[in-house]
C-alpha cells in the first residue's frame, strides 16, 4: 500500500427487502402494543420470558434479518431464514423455565408445518406443538412444557421465501428454584473474563473462571488492578465468593456494570485477609468485577476462583444451541453463499454477480461478505470481485470449471488506484478470456489470493495493476498455473509460490518466485527479483468440492517437501478427502458455545460468509481439525476475550478466515499453542492459510498482538496483519486502535510463506524460537507516530520491523520490504527496519527499505548496516546480512 489513499467511501445503497403487506403491518402495531417486555418476576403469574434473551437460528437471508431481531421486542425488525427446508428459531431463557404459551407474529413468509419444542441442553428436543396446517398471521398456541431453551421448528415453508418472524414471545414462569431466592450455581464459570493486567501468560483471566482450583490468575505487582466477568446477559447477583491465592486484596470493591464500562460498588472493604472470602451483595448486571485498590502483600493480586451466584440460581449467560448435522448431498451454506451449476441460465448467474459487485466494489469497512462456487461445467460469466468476495470453483481440480469470460479485478473505484483493493479471492477456477480478449487484469494489494487458478491461453497475459494508471501493492499467487504472460506493472511487490507460468515481465522493488516454473531469472536489485528454485515444506489451502456423486467434500492437500510448480496440473494431487457429514457449518448467528460444542464433538467447522461477533473464545483442541472459511468470513471478539485458540496438537489447518479486533483491548486475538509448547510436529504440523487480522477501519479495534505462535513446526501460508492507517471515521488513529505487535513466534522451526505486516507500533514481528524461516515480507511502519518522543524504543529511534530475539542462534529470511510514510509527522526518523542478533547463523537475503514519497527517514537496513532511505534517496538495498 502506498500513501495515496483515501480515508471516506461512496455511499453504498442498501439492498432491497421484499414489501411487507400493509394489513400484517397494522395489526403487528396493534397486537403487539398490550405486551410490554418486562423480566422474569418472582410472582408466581406468567411473564413475558424470551425479550432481550439470547436468540439463534439456522439461517438467516442476510445480516439485516439476525435471530435477535424476533425476540428485540420491536415491531419493525424481524427474523428471516434461508430459503429451504427445514429452518429453526430458538431463544435461551437463561435457566429452566415452565412454558405455558408461545406467541409467532408471522410475517408474510409464514411456516405451513412447524413444532414447538423445548430442551434443557439445547441438544435434546421434545415436541410440546405440532401443526401441518398453520396459516400465518399471528398465533397464540396454548402449550405445556419445561425447558431452557424453546424453539419453532419449521419444516414446510407457506410461501417460496424462507420463515420471517416479526416477534417469538415465550411466556411462562421461571422453575428449578425459587427466582427470589439467591442460587447455588456459579453463574461466573465459564463465561469471558479479562483483566487489566497478568503478570504472564500462564496466568490468564479466564483461569479465575474455569472451576480448576489448580490454575489462577495473577495481576502485575501495581494498584490498581482488576479481574471482571461477562455473565451474558443482566443477572441480579446475590453473592460474590473470592478464593485468593497468597497474594490477596487488602483493600477492594465489588462492582456490576450492564456495559463494562460504567460501574456500580455494591461491596467495598479496606480490610481484606485474603484466604476464601464469600461475599453477600446486592447488585444487577451483566459485568462483574473486582477492583482491587490495595495488596495485602508485595505481588499482585491473584485469584484461584472469582465465582458468581445470581437470584433464580443458574447464569443467564447463553448455553450452547444445538450442533446440526450437515447434510453433505444438500448443505445449508447460509444467506450469503451461492452455488451456480451447468443448467443455471447465464442471465441469472451475470446477474446476481453484477449484483453483489455493486454492493462490494468500494465497501472496504461494510459487514457483508459473500461467496459465489461454481460446480464442476462451463459457464459465460465476467466476474468482477469487490470487497470481501470469494470466487471459487467446486471441482476437484481447477479445469473442472471453466469460465468463458473474466475472473477480474479492477481499480477504477479509486482511479486506478489499486493500492487498497484488499479481500478478495480467486481460487479453484480455469479462465477462458473472451476471443479477441488477451488480457486478464488482476489490480490488488494485500489479502487477495489468487490461489490454485489457470488461466489459459499462451497468447493470453494477466497484468498485476490496473493496466496503465495507478499503483499497487502486493499479493500472492500460489498453486496456480497462467499459459501466457505475467505482468507486473507499476506491483510494487509480489510473491508467487508453486505456480507455472509462460514468462513473467516486470519489477518495482520485491519480486519473490519460489518453486515457480517460468520466473524470471534471479536478480537484485535491479530487477528485483528474488528466485528460490523449490519449496522446502509446504501444504496447500483445502478447499470445498463436489464429488461425481454429489456430495460436497473438502480437500486436505498433504505435505509436499522440496516441491517446484502446481500440485495439480499433470499430477494427481496428494492428500485426503472429508465429507462435508464431519463438518459443523457455522452460519451468522451461530454462537461461540454452540461452535464449541461442535468442536467438542469432535467436527470440523466451515465458516460461511458472515460477521461473526462471538463473547468467548473458539478452542480447538482435537490434532487434525479444520477450520474453512468461505468468503473471507470474519471472527470480532467481544469484551476482549481471545478469538481463537489452537491447542499444542498436530495438523490443525486454519484457513479463509479473518480476525477484526473487538472495541475492548484482546491481548491477543489467535494463539497457537499454549505458552512453552515444545513437542514436534514436524511430521504433521499446524498449517495457517489466507489467514488475515485487522485492528481498526470498521471499528475502532484494540489488540496488543494479533497472532502468537508457540506451537512448533507450524507453517503460515499467505497472511495479512494489519493495523488500520485509514478507514471509517473514529475508527484508527495513534491512541484509537492501538497494537503494539503483529505476530509473535515463540515456536521452532517456524516457516512463513508471503508475511505481509503493517502499522503497528512497536515491533511488528518478534521471532524468539529457533529454526525460523520467511520467504517474502512486505511491511509498513506505522503512519501516524505524532512525534518522535512518541515513538521510541528507549533511546532508540521507533521499532525494527523485524525484530529477531537475541537468544536466536538460527534464523533465514529472503525477500523482505520495509517502507515508511510518516505523513503525520514527516521529521519522525526509524532508526531500522531489521534488528537482528549477529551470529553465522542467522542470515537475511535481498532487502530493501523504501521512503514512500520521501515521507519521513528509515536510517539503516538491518542493525546498522545500509544507507538512509529518505527525500534525497527513497529507495535503498542490501543483497545479504551478515
Amino acid at each position: 500500500m502506498i500513501f495515496q489513499r483515501f480515508s471516506s467511501r461512496a455511499h453504498l445503497r442498501r439492498r432491497r427487502s421484499r414489501p411487507v403487506a400493509l394489513g400484517v403491518a397494522a395489526t403487528l402495531l396493534l397486537t403487539l402494543a398490550p405486551l410490554v417486555a418486562s423480566a422474569p418476576a418472582a410472582s408466581a403469574a406468567p411473564t413475558l420470558l424470551s425479550q432481550g434473551r439470547p436468540a439463534t437460528a439456522s439461517s438467516t437471508e442476510n445480516a439485516g434479518f439476525a435471530a435477535a431481531a424476533a425476540v428485540d421486542g420491536d415491531n419493525g425488525t424481524r427474523w428471516s431464514s434461508a430459503a429451504s427446508d427445514p429452518q429453526w428459531l430458538q431463544v435461551d431463557l437463561g435457566a429452566t423455565a415452565t412454558v405455558s404459551q408461545v406467541v409467532l407474529r408471522w410475517e408474510a413468509a409464514y411456516a405451513r408445518a412447524f413444532q414447538i419444542q423445548v430442551s434443557d441442553n439445547g441438544t435434546t428436543w421434545t415436541s410440546i406443538h405440532t401443526t401441518s396446517t398453520a396459516t400465518g398471521g399471528n398465533q397464540t398456541l396454548d402449550v405445556t412444557g419445561t425447558g431452557r431453551y424453546v424453539r419453532m421448528y419449521g419444516t414446510a415453508r407457506g410461501t417460496g421465501y424462507g420463515y420471517s418472524l416479526w416477534e417469538f414471545q415465550v411466556i411462562g414462569e421461571l422453575g428449578g428454584s425459587n427466582p427470589g431466592t439467591c442460587g447455588t450455581a456459579n453463574a461466573a464459570a465459564g463465561r469471558p473474563a479479562t483483566a487489566s493486567s497478568t503478570q504472564d501468560a500462564g496466568f490468564p483471566a479466564s483461569a479465575a473462571v474455569d472451576g480448576n482450583p489448580g490454575t489462577r490468575w495473577s495481576s502485575a505487582a501495581a494498584d490498581p488492578q482488576w479481574l471482571q466477568v461477562d455473565l451474558g446477559a443482566t443477572a441480579t447477583v446475590c453473592q460474590v465468593v473470592l478464593r485468593w491465592e497468597a497474594a490477596y486484596g487488602r483493600a477492594f470493591q465489588i462492582q456490576v456494570s450492564d456495559n463494562g464500562t460504567t460501574w456500580n460498588t455494591i461491596h467495598t472493604t479496606t480490610t481484606g485477609t485474603g484466604g476464601n472470602q464469600t461475599l453477600d451483595v446486592t447488585g444487577t448486571g451483566r459485568h462483574v468485577r473486582m477492583y482491587g485498590t490495595a495488596r495485602g502483600t508485595g505481588y499482585g493480586y491473584s485469584l484461584w476462583e472469582f465465582e458468581v451466584r445470581t437470584t433464580g440460581g443458574g447464569g443467564p449467560g447463553p448455553g450452547p444451541g444445538p450442533v446440526e448435522p450437515t447434510d453433505p448431498f444438500n448443505p445449508n451454506l447460509g444467506p450469503n453463499t451461492f452455488v451456480f451449476d451447468p443448467s443455471t441460465p447465464t442471465a441469472t448467474i451475470q446477474s446476481r454477480l453484477n449484483t453483489i459487485f455493486t454492493e462490494q466494489e468500494t465497501a472496504q469497512f461494510a459487514p457483508r461478505r459473500y461467496a459465489v462456487l461454481f460446480k464442476p461445467g462451463t459457464y459465460t460469466a465476467d466476474v468482477n470481485l469487490g470487497f470481501f468476495t470469494q470466487v471459487a470453483g467446486l471441482g476437484m481440480s481447477p479445469d473442472d470449471v471453466n469460465l468463458n469470460g473474466h475472473v477480474r479485478a479492477e481499480a477504477f473505484w479509486m482511479g486506478g488506484n489499486a493500492t487498497q483493493n484488499f479481500w478478495r479471492s480467486a481460487e479453484n477456477l480455469s479462465v477462458t478470456l473472451p476471443a479477441g480478449t488477451i488480457v486478464e487484469r488482476w489490480a490488488v494489494s494485500q489479502a487477495a489470493p489468487y490461489r490454485r487458478m489457470h488461466l489459459r491461453g499462451a497468447g493470453n497475459q494477466i497484468q498485476l495493476w490496473n493496466g496503465g494508471d495507478g499503483w499497487s501493492s502486493g499479493g500472492l499467487m500460489a498453486d496456480t498455473k497462467i499459459d501466457g504472460m505475467v505482468v507486473s506493472g507499476s506491483q510494487q511487490q509480489w510473491y508467487s509460490r508453486n505456480s507455472e507460468f509462460g514468462s513473467w515481465t516486470g519489477s518495482v522493488w520485491n519480486m519473490v518466485f519460489q518453486g515457480v516454473t517460468g520466473a524470471p531469472p534471479p536478480h537484485f536489485p535491479n530487477p528485483s527479483h528474488t528466485v528460490i528454485p523449490q519449496t522446502p515444506v509446504v501444504r496447500e489451502k483445502p478447499f470445498l468440492y463436489v464429488a461425481g456423486n454429489g456430495e460436497y467434500r473438502v480437500f486436505v492437500p498433504g505435505l509436499r517437501s522440496n516441491s517446484t510448480g502446481t500440485s495439480w496440473y499433470n499430477k494427481t494431487p496428494v492428500g485426503s478427502s472429508l465429507s462435508l457429514g464431519t463438518f459443523f457449518v457455522v452460519r451468522p448467528g451461530t454462537t461461540a458455545a454452540t461452535i464449541n460444542a461442535a468442536l467438542a464433538q469432535g467436527k470440523n467447522l466451515l465458516f460461511t460468509p458472515g460477521l461473526y461477533r462471538l463473547d468467548d473464545t473458539i478452542r480447538v483442541t482435537r490434532p487434525d481439525t479444520v477450520v474453512l472459511g468461505l468468503g473471507l468470513a470474519t471472527i470480532e471478539p467481544q469484551n476482549g476475550v481471545t478469538a481463537m485458540t489452537v491447542a499444542d496438537v498436530d495438523g490443525v489447518k486454519v484457513a479463509g478466515i479473518m480476525f477484526e479486533a473487538g472495541a475492548t483491548n484482546s491481548s491477543v486475538l489467535m494463539e497457537v499453542g499454549p505458552a512453552g509448547s515444545s513437542a514436534s510436529h514436524a511430521a504433521n504440523p499446524t498449517s495457517l492459510h489466507d489467514v488475515f487480522f485487522r485492528i481498526g477501519g470498521a471499528v475502532p479495534g484494540k489488540a496488543t498482538t494479533s497472532l502468537r505462535i508457540n506451537s512448533d513446526n507450524v507453517i503460515g501460508d499467505h497472511m495479512w496483519l494489519w493495523r488500520a492507517d485509514h478507514g471509517d471515521p473514529g475508527t484508527y488513529g495513534w491512541t484509537v486502535n492501538p497494537a503494539d505487535t503483529g505476530l509473535v513466534v515463540d515456536g521452532d522451526n517456524v516457516t512463513m510463506y508471503g508475511l505481509f505486516v503493517e502499522h503497528y507500533q512497536k515491533y511488528e514481528v518478534i521471532w524468539n524460537g529457533n529454526g525460523g524461516r520467511t520467504y517474502f515480507f512486505q511491511n509498513e511502519k506505522p503512519y501516524d507516530p505524532p512525534n518522535q518522543a512518541a515513538w521510541m524504543n528507549g533511546s532508540t529511534r521507533g521499532y525494527a520491523a523485524y525484530k529477531v530475539a537475541d537468544s536466536v542462534t538460527s534464523h533465514e529470511a529472503w525477500g523482505l520490504g520495509s517502507y515508511c510514510y510518516f505523513n503525520v509527522n514527516p521529521a519522525v526518523v526509524n532508526e531500522r527496519s531489521f534488528e537482528v542478533p549477529d551470529t553465522p547463523g542467522v542470515r537475511f537475503h535481498n532487502m530493501v527499505t523504501v521512503s514512500l514519497g520521501g515521507v519521513g527517514t528509515i536510517n539503516r537496513i538491518i542493525n546498522n548496516t545500509g544507507e538512509p532511505a529518505n527525500l534525497a534517496n527513497q529507495q535503498r538495498y542490501l543483497t545479504n546480512y551478515p
